[in-house]
């Protein structure tokens, strides 16, 4: 029976992960897009939450696709795309990074 719910229990961390990350996307992308058009807060916020939807129509990972779905409805609203980079929303610097003064094909050997 333990074993039955391991994948339920496994997909539903992962959902809970997915969306936390979506969630803290979602505010960092209202505060930037705010500071650059500090009086749209609430249209910012229905873009968000519009996009938000259909990013998760098209995967699984959404917070992947996010930022470009934003960025495509703030540029047919006539106003200018901002820059988003956020490169430590997903992963610290240096994560994938191997910590060994070996060549990575001496790694799989």
């Amino acid at each position: 029976m333990q074993t039955e719910q391991q994948p339920k229990i496994a997909s539903l961390v992962f959902l809970q992960t997915v969306s936390a990350a979506v969630t803290q996307l979602k505010q960092k992308l209202q505060q930037d897009y705010e500071r650059v058009y500090p009086g749209l807060g609430e249209i910012i916020h229905l873009i968000l939450d519009e996009e938000e939807a259909k990013a998760w129509e098209l995967s699984l990972f959404p917070h992947l696709f996010l930022p470009d779905l934003v960025e495509a409805r703030v540029i047919n609203l006539n106003l200018n795309p901002i820059e988003t980079k956020h490169d430590d929303a997903f992963a610290p610097h240096g994560f994938n990074r191997i910590e060994t003064g070996q060549p990575a094909f001496a790694l799989c050997g």
